[in-house]
């Protein structure tokens, strides 16, 4: 019988939900994050419509150890989101976590999975005083990435030495792997500027900001920057143009350039350098990255399923088939998914932070 799986994803943006019937894609579409916040029985419905299904990787945030949905407590909610009880206001984030209420109702086989920093194959010193090394959905994408490199490359996955970049409306990301494992990351609130994000906040601007809200996290980036209402279609347009527009440009182009640099020392090699995300579908974006980047290794677009969802959803359908035990197990077993252990907050040696957070509930 082939197997049937979805992957979610929840983005900045948009839910992308994404299905295979074996290889076959079977749904491939895309919903505001908003209007799944205001009525998130929509992906309910979704996938009652899909059934029978073997298997669903759930929207997971920055990700928890690999869980089934019928052990998801109210903690674990907390760490999908990291959003305090007095701080709700996102859509995204107020979405995953209704989403995720709405389907402990229903008979679903969800599983949950983890953020690169919950991953056995990173080593413990590259997680100190981090949470974000690539977020769940960061995952989904070098899984996808790892993918798409050994079946067009013809090499085993064990040989897959990449840098994964992750261009996308809300925040970047870069995370290297090596033969086939991922080792480190430097996730979008941890990078350079993204699109909305200011990426990594210097501390004294925090300790000036006082309490940080979560919005502030979508602040400070390409749009702030620009003081337009920038479109990722027109920033290059508008750099050529207004001031303003061409230092959120080059802020935001040298951001990735030099997140990739700092990676470069964990790699034993590098074969190539993979782009993903929704700016990387913008020419001038992935023109000016790829002639950037090129000169630490050849520049790739992932291509994946060569379909309408973004690569974070088609990489959250590839791992669910290999938890079902399909054409992608072999991946998923050389991730070390269903090793995945511990908390985004592990690893966090400043004001006893775990502690003070142990038994925040959503």
């Amino acid at each position: 019988m082939p197997l049937r799986v979805v992957g979610i994803d929840p983005g900045t943006r948009s839910f992308d939900v994404f299905g295979l019937e074996d290889e076959h894609v079977i749904v491939d579409v895309s919903i505001s994050s908003e209007e799944v916040a205001s009525n998130p029985k929509i992906l309910v419905e979704l996938l009652q419509g899909l059934e029978p299904l073997d298997l669903v990787v759930g929207p997971s945030g920055y990700g928890i150890p690999l869980k089934h949905i019928s052990e998801i407590s109210g903690e674990d909610l907390f760490l999908m989101t990291l959003v305090r009880p007095d701080d709700r206001d996102i859509p995204v984030l107020v979405g995953l976590s209704r989403v995720v209420q709405e389907l402990k109702k229903h008979a679903f086989n969800i599983y949950f999975i983890p953020g690169v920093i919950h991953l056995p194959t990173v080593p413990p010193h590259r997680k100190v005083n981090s949470i974000d090394l690539g977020t769940a959905d960061k995952l989904c994408v070098a899984s996808l990435a790892i993918y798409d490199y050994s079946i067009r490359h013809g090499v085993p996955f064990g040989d897959v030495s990449i840098l994964v970049v992750e261009v996308g409306y809300g925040y970047n990301a870069v995370m290297a792997v090596d033969r086939g494992a991922i080792i480190d990351g430097v996730g979008g609130t941890r990078a350079g500027p993204g699109f909305l994000t200011a990426g990594g906040l210097d501390g004294e601007v925090a300790y000036l900001l006082g309490t940080l809200r979560k919005d502030m996290l979508f602040k400070g980036g390409v749009k702030s920057i620009a003081g337009l209402d920038v479109e990722p279609e027109d920033f290059y347009r508008l750099a050529q143009s207004s001031r303003s527009v061409k230092i959120a440009w080059d802020a935001f182009i040298e951001g990735i350039e030099k997140t990739v640099w700092s990676l470069i020392p964990v790699l034993s090699k590098i074969d190539a350098i993979l782009i993903s995300g929704r700016l990387s579908r913008v020419e001038p974006i992935y023109h000016e990255l790829s002639k950037r980047l090129k000169r630490v290794a050849p520049v790739e677009r992932i291509r994946g399923f060569e379909a309408k969802s973004k690569e974070a959803a088609q990489g959250a359908a590839l791992i669910a088939n290999g938890l079902a035990g399909g054409f992608a197990k072999e991946l998923v077993e050389h991730l070390r998914i269903r090793e995945s252990n511990g908390t985004v907050l592990d690893y966090i040696y400043i004001e006893n932070l775990k502690e003070k957070m142990t038994g925040h509930r959503v």
